[in-house]
């Protein structure tokens, strides 16, 4: 009895630890990544104006990364188990057929870029906070999946406290219309390449490094006439830290958190939950704003965090109605199931549940 308890104590303790190592990997390498990527795109000692350089090699970064890790599991596979990929092995049929979420990928990690290289750190929850938003919309217009009143009426207390931070921080004189509109149109991207990677999933084998691998190599070409079309080429040639191991160093280390946060994103779901996920980045945000504002040295007003307050409030407050109804569903789901069973003449349709975005 006491080597049982004893059993069921050591696997406790290992569960709690699990789940503070998962949320913590997390938030390290968000935050890192955040305010490494801030340094990298507006650093006023670097002097360095190529934002979609700085992401393209971040790209490249991720899908080097990811053929290492395929090689070193091929010759070690009790060291680390990933998904064998080789350049051998690509397929171009695959890599067209994902195409358009690529696409929609680039959108997304390029806007998230250009809107924090114009607005701070302090700023940034604010300025792509519009992200749950744009879910319920592109969800109701490309999947026809229609949402609750009080999950809409969480939507609205975000816009509500969007364009209330938006005006507080024009009220302090660092507004960057060009940074908000980056914002917004990375909070669509972000809602799009959900659903758009949910739909892709099945064409790599439900594999989301698989994924990662065809995303990021699409992306690195289709950023290249982008760069060009910027005029970021002759940036990145006469840049005076160009050969400066130490600035390679940091922009090496940004493509490593980029592609670390696809792992202890899923660590974290997996030891804890969605929902968990969900209130876990809301309460990340909170703490990477206010660590921003006193690194920084940046004067608040008191309705700019309340701003803030305000849209945690609602994504918060989403999330857990999302839960509720998915709960719910699940629930009217295996009752419809039971009454199958005990009917099997009778057939009865069921929505298929929503994964979380």
């Amino acid at each position: 009895m006491d080597e049982e308890m004893a059993r069921e104590s050591f696997t406790k303790r290992h569960r709690y630890l699990n789940i503070v190592l998962a949320v913590s990997a997390y938030w390290v390498c968000s935050i890192s990544f955040v305010f490494l990527n801030k340094y990298l795109l507006s650093g006023k000692d670097l002097k360095l104006d190529a934002p979609l350089f700085v992401t393209w090699y971040q790209c490249v970064v991720t899908v080097l990364l990811c053929f290492l890790l395929s090689w070193i599991s091929k010759k070690c596979p009790k060291l680390i188990n990933f998904p064998q990929m080789s350049p051998g092995t690509l397929d171009q049929k695959i890599s067209r057929e994902v195409l358009p979420l690529s696409v929609v990928f680039v959108g997304m990690i390029a806007f998230n870029n250009l809107c924090l290289k114009y607005v701070g750190v302090s700023f940034y929850y604010i300025g792509r906070s519009l992200t749950t938003v744009f879910n319920v919309v592109c969800v109701y217009v490309i999947l026809g999946q229609t949402t609750s009143f009080r999950a809409i009426g969480c939507c609205l207390l975000i816009i509500f406290g969007f364009f209330m931070g938006v005006d507080q921080e024009g009220v302090s004189g660092s507004l960057s219309i060009i940074g908000v509109v980056y914002g917004v149109l990375a909070s669509l991207c972000v809602a799009l390449n959900a659903i758009y990677t949910q739909k892709l999933l099945p064409t790599v084998g439900d594999s989301i490094w698989r994924l990662t691998l065809y995303n990021n190599l699409n992306a690195t070409i289709l950023f290249l006439p982008f760069m060009l079309f910027n005029g970021e080429y002759g940036e990145v040639f006469y840049f005076e830290r160009l050969f400066d191991p130490v600035f390679w160093g940091l922009m090496t280390l940004g493509g490593l958190f980029g592609f670390c946060m696809g792992y202890v994103t899923g660590w974290q779901i997996q030891a804890t939950s969605s929902l968990t996920h969900n209130i876990s980045g809301t309460a990340k945000a909170a703490a990477q704003t206010v660590m921003a504002v006193l690194w920084w040295h940046e004067a608040k007003s008191f309705m700019w965090w309340v701003s803030n307050a305000v849209v945690l409030l609602g994504s918060a407050a989403y999330t857990y109605f999302r839960k509720l109804e998915m709960d719910q569903r699940s629930e009217s789901s295996s009752s419809h199931s039971d009454r199958s069973d005990r009917r099997p003449l009778m057939s009865t349709k069921v929505d298929d549940e929503e994964s979380s975005i």
